[in-house]
């Protein structure tokens, strides 16, 4: 499966789990999806099911992986690849302390031979991409010299596609919040990597929130991840079909939640709460009228004990009646 990499949805710890995925694929067929980040000990130790099952609507959809060693990710993808996932992403960009104490994540682009190793291994292992999502630097080993020396040996290994977020990570002193803020964006950086590894399929991944944007970008690279802007004004990706998808027009705001109610009363029946799956849609009206009515509306009811579908007709109603 040829996989149309100019717009994917960055994967995001807490948010992009299954059921935003579900949501999100109602409002845009045809954007590639990331899932959370997986680490290796949660598959190999861990409910795989819990971990990697998803819906069929969600392709194509791509399972990222947390990990540093070979042996271990090649299982893993393999473990992917049986699920149905579409390709097999490495997270060598996460700041977090829990992924630099577990020796994975943005820590790993000081070790290149061993992301080379890792690539090489998941590569022999599946028979789907294998691809890398990093930073432009780490801490103070940030110059152009080094990243373009980490995206050859990487290349070198097998790998295609690189997803690169366009500021570097500090491992030190910053939040992963602060880190997503404070480090300057530097898209020139991206560029130039498109510019001297034209073979490869090259995706940024930063700050992106228009569409105007996002064309501005595909002049000089081949794809966009756009991130937190996907989730907190989720309707945006109507948008995108629009621009960048020659498809039928998209679901209404309103014809996404009739779409969602079988969803959601068949998670129910399968054990989830209702709020796990409403907190991905509270910014689904986000600049319309009753926006704020709506998230109240969720965050008030959703919670309490056997919740279902009632709640969203409600919430829908209140829609109707300030439109």
């Amino acid at each position: 499966m040829k996989l149309d990499r100019r717009i994917s949805i960055a994967p995001m710890m807490d948010w992009t789990d299954r059921h935003d995925r579900y949501f999100l694929r109602l409002i845009a067929p045809h954007v590639l999806l990331y899932t959370e980040m997986v680490t290796s000990q949660a598959l190999i130790h861990g409910d795989v099911s819990r971990h990697l099952a998803f819906s069929e609507i969600e392709h194509p959809v791509a399972l990222q992986l947390g990990g540093s060693d070979p042996a271990q990710l090649a299982h893993c993808a393999k473990l992917g690849e049986s699920y149905g996932y579409d390709e097999i992403n490495l997270n060598v960009g996460c700041p977090s302390d829990r992924v630099k104490s577990g020796h994975f994540g943005a820590c790993l682009m000081l070790e290149p031979g061993r992301v080379a190793d890792c690539i090489a291994a998941m590569i022999a292992a599946v028979s789907i991409p294998v691809t890398v999502k990093c930073r432009i630097g780490v801490d103070n080993e940030d110059s152009y010299e080094q990243l373009a020396s980490f995206i050859d040996k990487i290349h070198t290994a097998g790998c295609q596609v690189f997803i690169i977020h366009a500021r570097k990570a500090w491992l030190n002193g910053l939040s992963p919040k602060q880190n997503r803020e404070i480090p300057p964006l530097r898209y020139d950086v991206v560029r130039q990597i498109k510019r001297d590894f034209p073979m490869l399929s090259v995706v940024i991944n930063g700050g992106i929130k228009t569409v105007k944007e996002i064309e501005e970008h595909l002049h000089f690279v081949d794809g966009v991840m756009i991130g937190r802007e996907a989730y907190s004004n989720p309707y945006f990706l109507a948008e995108i079909e629009r621009s960048f998808f020659a498809s039928e027009e998209p679901r209404s705001r309103q014809a996404v939640i009739n779409a969602l109610m079988p969803y959601v009363t068949e998670q129910i029946q399968q054990g989830a709460r209702l709020s796990n799956i409403t907190r991905h849609i509270l910014g689904l009206f986000q600049s319309q009228k009753g926006a704020r009515l709506w998230r109240r509306y969720l965050s008030e009811n959703a919670h309490k004990i056997g919740a279902g579908v009632e709640v969203l007709v409600g919430a829908m109603n209140i829609i109707n009646e300030v439109s």
